[in-house]
């Protein structure tokens, strides 16, 4: 594969997958995806019930797992034409993750965490601004965290202020895609509207593309595509 196809990759469309399977160790029957092509800039939400394989399509688009048949290919290049270390280079430089759990690192501080993604790709860090701290607490301030916690541990922080801590290290460097695996699963209906809503705002300044799984249909509204797995209406 060129090289110069993942470091500038085509910005036409963010994301496209073409007949996907995949299968679980011991799992008789695998798991089949309907094809995904989203533009640059558009968000889609994906839901279905438990065991539809939601997580683990996200976890395809990240490049974290590979599928047993079919392509994904983000923004013009073909993940399974990677090797794992340049695959883990190409989410660090056009993806930020928002993990159910957060994923955050305990012993840092929450701007610490923010600007992490600086330091693993020197794409994100030029991306900013300024200076990664101070596109971390542009972040950290439109997202309502108070000054008094950007420099403490995140563990002394409420679920809610880590879910936004989360948000701000994905968006930071303007990724192209941010894929969000269920962050809203242990928030009120009010605060769950409140975070979509400024999530959504944000990746639009950034002009991310964004998808967003969930369960929860009630969130479907916020977004400009939606898709079901497991053969929900």
């Amino acid at each position: 594969m060129n090289i110069n196809t993942a470091q500038q990759p085509s910005r036409s469309c963010a994301i496209e997958t073409h007949q996907l399977r995949f299968r679980w160790p011991k799992q008789p029957t695998p798991l089949h995806f309907p094809d995904i092509q989203l533009n640059q800039g558009k968000h889609l939400f994906l839901r279905g019930p438990s065991g539809t394989g939601k997580s683990t399509l996200l976890s395809m688009l990240a490049g974290m797992m590979l599928p047993e048949t079919g392509s994904v290919k983000l923004l013009g290049t073909s993940l399974s034409e990677l090797k794992g270390g340049a695959r883990d280079q190409f989410r660090a430089d056009h993806m930020g993750v928002i993990f159910q759990q957060f994923n955050l690192v305990p012993y840092l501080s929450a701007l610490a965490n923010v600007t992490l993604p600086c330091r693993l790709s020197g794409r994100r860090r030029q991306q900013t601004q300024d200076s990664p701290e101070a596109a971390g607490t542009s972040l950290l301030q439109q997202l309502s965290i108070p000054e008094s916690l950007w420099h403490r541990q995140v563990t002394e922080m409420s679920i809610g202020q880590q879910q936004r801590v989360a948000a701000a290290r994905a968006l930071i460097g303007s990724p192209e895609i941010i894929l969000a695996d269920e962050p809203t699963s242990a928030l009120d209906t009010d605060n769950r509207d409140r975070f979509v809503e400024l999530l959504l705002n944000l990746a639009h300044q950034h002009r991310c593309s964004v998808v967003f799984v969930s369960h929860d249909r009630s969130l479907a509204n916020h977004f400009h595509h939606h898709l079901s797995l497991g053969g929900e209406s």
